[in-house]
């Protein structure tokens, strides 16, 4: 107001000021809707009641695209509440400005020449719920999330896996139905592959046959009985029969 204006209606003309123009840039939340176009917010220097004043902008309506939000060019900190389906940048009629992603809501300053970040770094952050993988995150509360050295279970599935032995060497690692590795062990089919592994202790066929070495020894285990024996000076023991220069 100027000098000497308003005589006699100076409160009310006061009360408009504090109550809704200052009112609506601290606190005032207000929507602005969409309809498959860019939405060009307006001020005007009275203490009328407008969307572009308000603190938080609520953004509704439908949008088949990523569109813009263009906010007049004075400094302003906005809380943007994206409720459409895509994506809003919001940004002022000559800057590059601010994408909001769709269901998302963002801080952002109008620096009267762009609209920017209005929060960069955070010295703290705690998460009410975890942080999904999707976004970096592990998904889980659990100060240790997955120790492959020692806790794999349940995360991997249920198949062979290459993994680097110390001496750089590559074997093949068997893991349990639940996900754990079987210590010790290397799985292979023995029908038709010729099987060839570093510091192998088990070797195990689906058909019920385990070699096992034990010592200078070599075990031959049908499901689960021991039928045969070889030492390492070539001593052969069966528990059945021995038959030269027959059928196979």
């Amino acid at each position: 107001m100027a000098t000497g204006e308003n005589s006699g209606t100076w409160g009310n003309v006061t009360n408009l000021n504090l109550g809704t123009a200052i009112e609506e840039a601290i606190v005032g939340s207000a929507d602005v809707t969409f309809s498959s176009a860019d939405v060009t917010l307006t001020l005007t220097d009275t203490n009328s009641s407008q969307i572009a004043r308000n603190l938080r902008l609520n953004l509704t309506g439908t949008v088949a695209a990523t569109q813009s939000l263009i906010v007049p060019a004075i400094e302003k900190v906005y809380l943007i509440n994206n409720g459409l389906t895509f994506a809003i940048t919001v940004r002022n009629a000559s800057g590059t400005g601010i994408a909001v992603p769709a269901g998302k809501t963002m801080w952002v300053y109008n620096t009267g020449a762009n609209v920017v970040d209005a929060v960069t770094h955070l010295t703290s952050l705690t998460l009410g719920t975890p942080l999904a993988t999707t976004q970096g995150g592990t998904g889980t509360n659990a100060t240790t999330f997955c120790n492959l050295q020692s806790n794999v279970s349940g995360v991997l599935p249920n198949a062979n896996t290459t993994a680097a032995a110390s001496n750089g060497a590559s074997t093949i690692v068997a893991r349990d139905a639940t996900g754990n590795f079987t210590a010790n062990t290397i799985t292979a089919n023995l029908t038709g592959l010729a099987v060839n592994a570093t510091n192998a202790t088990r070797i195990t066929n689906s058909g019920g046959w385990n070699i096992t070495p034990s010592g200078t020894t070599l075990y031959f285990n049908y499901n689960g009985t021991n039928v045969a024996s070889l030492t390492s000076t070539g001593d052969l023991t069966v528990i059945g029969d021995v038959t030269a220069y027959g059928s196979v």
